[in-house]
């Protein structure tokens, strides 16, 4: 791959309408941008962040971790970007990731989104995790995905269900959210040719 210099961001996979990116740890302020943007909207819904989540600091050190577990085989997250855009300026504006692969036996993984709020409702979040699902099943070789989300949360139920994923059952107390032990509902999604 050619050298694109600093804040250069390669393409890991292309939509219609998205780039599929895993930044260089030179692009922590965009990263920051997109969660500083979306903190408010997504605090009711997410776990506790260490203290410096909001810090380029934290960012630039996550992204290498990510390069680094994404060459390992540990998990994979990606970032966002709108086409038509060059992607050294184009804005984050959602995250997929792929987390906890497991592989012998299982080949599966945990699958996480996140979509900035002011690009909700336009189907971007469906045609991003599209794509990375085919590419966790096709090139990565996995056979299962899990997916989970609070009760509450009909947005990303039916980003699910459009995915073809099926609900498995409600897991009590799964995850601490805001102090409380929050309740969600368990999704799965088989690689094609092992689905009923």
């Amino acid at each position: 791959m050619p050298a694109m210099g600093p804040d250069a961001v390669p393409s890991l996979l292309t939509t219609e309408r998205l780039h599929l990116v895993q930044p260089p740890p030179d692009a922590a302020w965009r990263v920051l941008a997109y969660h500083e943007a979306n903190r408010d909207h997504v605090s009711a819904v997410s776990p506790e962040r260490p203290a410096n989540f909001f810090s380029v600091t934290y960012w630039r050190t996550r992204l290498a971790q990510d390069r680094e577990d994404f060459r390992r085989d540990l998990s994979l997250r990606v970032f966002l970007l709108p086409r038509g855009q060059p992607l050294s300026l184009a804005p984050i504006i959602g995250n997929v990731s792929l987390t906890h692969i497991r592989r012998g036996p299982f080949q599966s993984a945990d699958l996480g989104y996140g979509l900035d709020h002011r690009y909700e409702g336009q189907g971007l979040m469906t045609e991003a995790l599209r794509a990375l699902c085919d590419y966790a099943f096709t090139v990565m070789g996995l056979h299962r995905l899990q997916a989970n989300h609070l009760p509450e949360n009909q947005r990303s139920a039916a980003v699910l269900e459009r995915l073809g994923f099926q609900v498995e059952g409600l897991a009590r107390g799964l995850l601490l959210i805001d102090g409380q032990w929050r309740d969600h509902v368990l999704n799965a999604l088989l690689a094609p040719g092992h689905r009923e």
